[in-house]
């Protein structure tokens, strides 16, 4: 599917944008989802890491990040982002967030 294929252009265009504003949540779990569905796992994941690190209010980025590490058969990995998603999303009251990583969670456990 054409549309589902990801611009390696979006790769280059978010950096730029991420030197400019390095701290900037969004930016990094868009710049992460980029890499993941190019299948650059390690990146992805340090890119989820980063926007989880700066946003702390940022759940999503733990579900897709298990879903990156799923992917590349790191099952025991995915796993405990999403007991640390479902922790974070509790904490700052993100139910919606909460209900779908605790779903997927149980699908992987």
């Amino acid at each position: 599917m054409a549309s589902m294929a990801t611009d390696p252009d979006r790769v280059t265009k978010l950096r730029a944008l991420l030197e400019k504003e390095p701290n900037d949540g969004f930016l990094l779990y868009a710049l992460a989802q980029e890499l993941a569905k190019l299948g650059r796992t390690d990146e992805a994941v340090a890119h989820y890491d980063r926007a989880i690190e700066v946003d702390p209010k940022e759940c999503y980025a733990f579900f897709h990040k298990a879903k990156v590490l799923e992917e590349a058969r790191r099952v025991p990995e995915a796993v405990a982002a999403l007991r640390a998603g479902l922790a974070r999303a509790r904490a700052v009251g993100d139910r919606k967030a909460s209900s779908e990583i605790e779903g997927y969670l149980d699908q992987l456990e």
